[in-house]
């Protein structure tokens, strides 16, 4: 297998792949011909048979190979598809047909007029026609039925010898100045051909195949080969789908997780901000998975995606929440320690002291409150620390003498009913939080189900036209046969005509 940058197409690499002689002695195992012919279809996407000579029936006969493609290729998994009548399955992926004629002497003319290369093709791949010896016409024209159902689009190049006399012997160390001009003529026209017209090789469903693709697809069909079995074209797409479909989901976690490590700083002032990061980073993720996954068969690597990022999601809302914890924390200890303090030095602990002190915790409430960025557990938080200090501020209250019973018992329900709206307004704000949640949840998903039915869409769009260009091609080879069965009635009522004409003749002169 040679593999080289093409000439004329900067973004494409051309690969020859060489079988190295077909029916070689030395080999001596016609099975591993067959093998290497069956590849060569499987993996090109223009495929040239070379012989010498010309076209005649021994040259037919060498081509044998091409009677056993359906018993040695499947186009589907299921045992019970009928692929050998139905030649359309294979059309649609096999390669474009070059024969190329090396040492060609003969004229290329057809009664005496100039006929091309590809009709000269052509007229050798016309059916044979014999009734007397119907079952060695069949045989004979097995190998050419073959080539005109399985390869749709044909091509004849023909090649002078490059040199003659003693320069034949030494074509190997020869310039391209001793060779015959007409020789380096052909050349030119027939690699002019295979770089601007030789197509991209793609799989079913229009995909194009790239090198890991190549890999894959030769591996997956040698093993098959190696072990016993029919290479089947749709397993090795399943195959190659299964292996890029898991990468591009691999991909698309990659590109989620450097999106959010680049712009997600933790803890986020709102829950919003977080799924809005989260929302824009995912649906990137899913177009990087969409443009790099192809027949993925019931949504089965997109829904594994989409599980991934929702427990990336949880995974940083729960990082969200910790990290706003500990920031609150922080900031809590670090304003209310002078307070702290003061407590301990007993500045509370006289007449009045109370409100003294209800007072200093509203001003640092009030602080606490102004603090940039402590995320959505700011108000548990505080929640939190001031239930933490409800021993500290009754031991306050009971020891405040000054306060009547009448104030103590409005002092404790004033605590009560704050704590209660402190409550409400984290349940409040937990609700909101869910609903953002569901709301979220539910735009992704629609936004998911656009996604998945553009593509479907493309993918039906393709199976349409593939299935277009079946029809037209079993529309043309029914129109062919048809031609060549009405000429040959013509043929044969002529004939029948002639036949008439000289009994009638006879007839005549026995009356004369």
């Amino acid at each position: 297998m040679w593999c080289v940058p093409h000439p004329q197409k900067s973004d494409h690499t051309l690969v020859l792949l060489d079988t190295e002689g077909l029916g070689d002695v030395e080999k001596g195992d016609n099975q591993n011909d067959c093998w290497i012919f069956a590849l060569a279809v499987l993996l090109s996407s223009t495929f040239v048979y070379n012989s010498m000579g010309a076209i005649n029936q021994q040259a037919m006969d060498q081509l044998h190979y091409v009677t056993e493609l359906t018993d040695r290729i499947r186009t589907r998994s299921s045992p019970d598809q009928d692929e050998v009548e139905n030649s359309d399955e294979f059309v649609s992926f096999f390669p474009d047909f070059v024969w190329t004629l090396r040492d060609f002497s003969l004229e290329l003319k057809v009664n005496g007029e100039p006929i091309s290369a590809d009709e000269y093709l052509e007229n050798s791949l016309k059916l044979i026609h014999n009734t007397d010896k119907k079952e060695k016409v069949q045989k004979l024209n097995l190998p050419r039925l073959c080539i005109q159902k399985f390869f749709p689009k044909k091509k004849c190049f023909v090649f002078e010898r490059p040199a003659h006399g003693k320069k034949l012997s030494q074509l190997q160390s020869l310039q391209d100045e001793d060779l015959d001009s007409d020789f380096l003529e052909q050349v030119a026209e027939f690699c002019s051909y295979v770089f601007s017209c030789s197509k991209v090789k793609a799989l079913s469903g229009g995909i194009k195949v790239n090198g890991p693709r190549l890999k894959s697809l030769v591996i997956t069909y040698v093993n098959t080969i190696s072990s016993g079995g029919l290479p089947c074209v749709e397993n090795a797409v399943l195959a190659l789908s299964q292996t890029e479909n898991a990468a591009a989901v691999q991909k698309a976690i990659a590109h989620y997780d450097q999106q959010m490590s680049q712009m997600l700083e933790l803890p986020t002032e709102t829950l919003q901000e977080l799924l809005d990061l989260h929302g824009a980073s995912e649906k990137e993720a899913t177009k990087i998975f969409m443009e790099n996954s192809f027949k993925d068969i019931d949504q089965v690597f997109q829904m594994e995606l989409r599980t991934k990022l929702e427990t990336k999601r949880e995974e940083f809302l729960k990082k969200n929440e910790q990290a706003s914890s500990d920031r609150c924390a922080a900031l809590l200890q670090g304003i209310f320690s002078p307070l702290e303090k003061d407590v301990k030095q007993g500045i509370y602990s006289k007449p009045g002291g109370y409100c003294l002190y209800i007072q200093k915790i509203e001003e640092l409430k009030k602080k606490y409150s102004e603090e940039p960025r402590k995320g959505v557990q700011a108000e548990e938080a505080l929640k939190q620390f001031l239930q933490s200090k409800e021993e500290v501020t009754n031991a306050i209250l009971h020891t405040d003498q000054v306060l009547t019973q009448k104030e103590k018992a409005m002092e404790e329900q004033r605590v009560k009913a704050e704590a209660a709206q402190a409550t409400a307004k984290f349940l409040e704000e937990r609700q909101r939080q869910s609903e953002q949640l569901m709301k979220e949840k539910e735009k992704l998903h629609q936004e998911h189900m656009k996604q998945v039915a553009e593509k479907m869409e493309k993918a039906q769009a393709q199976m349409r036209e593939e299935q277009r260009r079946a029809m037209e091609h079993q529309l043309q080879e029914q129109a062919r046969l048809l031609r060549e069965r009405f000429q040959e009635e013509i043929r044969r009522a002529e004939e029948e005509r002639m036949k008439l004409q000289q009994r009638k003749s006879k007839r005549k002169w026995y009356k004369l």
